[in-house]
Order: C-alpha cells, then structure tokens, then sequence
C-alpha cells in the first residue's frame, strides 16, 4: 500500500501539495512513483510561468512511460527541484521530501478547497 502523508492535500491526478504561508510545495505521490515505475527523466516548468490549476506543468519520463504532471493549484512558479535534473529517481527514492518537484506563490488560496484530503486520496488509490 502507498504511503499516504495525513499533513498534505492531494489532487485526484496524483500531484501533493504543501503549502507554506503563501507558497505551494507540489510534488507526486508514492502511488504515482510507483505506478510509473523508475523515473529517468523530469521536465519542470521555467520560473515565472503562471500555472493554472489542472493545466500540465510537468512531465516525467519513465522506464515505461511519460506521463504530464497537472498543477493542483494556480500560481507563478519560484522555485524547481533542480537536482532532479540529475537524480530523478529522487522522486522513486523519497516522493514526499527531497522528491519535490516545484514551488508556487499561490494566486487563490481558496483552490486549495478544491483538493482531495488525505483520506479522500486514499479511498481513490485503495480502490
């Protein structure tokens, strides 16, 4: 069974978010490392893009497939995972931590309403 963190908020296509004051944390949940099995290939967003929530922003590359990853909330980018570059079977080895994938200046706050709490995610992978 994935592991599921009860501190974040998930989207329903499988991105995590964290937020801190007015900034998002978003990154994939170990349910979606799994399914994609071995990464070896992230693209990120450039800093400055505007996301819209539920517009692709990412996409990663695996052994098996490429999939986009989908912004679970609207904002400006301000930081990626740089290291990803390097290491994206980060992500496999540590989803919710030094797996992240980028940093979002909120621009609603009340999106986050929208997400998926972690129970609710549960229910959808365990299903």
């Amino acid at each position: 069974m994935s592991d599921i963190p009860t501190d974040l908020n998930y989207a329903s296509s499988h991105e995590w978010v964290s937020v801190e004051g007015d900034t998002a944390i978003i990154g994939i949940s170990d349910h979606a490392q799994e399914e994609l099995t071995e990464l070896v290939f992230i693209e990120l967003p450039e800093i400055g893009r505007e996301l819209t929530a539920g517009d692709p922003c990412a996409v990663v590359e695996s052994v098996k497939t490429a999939s986009d990853i989908y912004a679970p909330v609207s904002g400006q980018v301000i930081e990626t995972n740089d290291a990803l570059d390097t290491e994206p079977g980060t992500v496999n080895e540590d989803p919710y931590g030094e797996g992240w994938f980028l940093k979002v200046r909120l621009t609603d706050s009340s999106e986050l309403n929208n997400l998926l709490s972690p129970e609710d995610y549960a229910d959808q992978v365990n299903t």
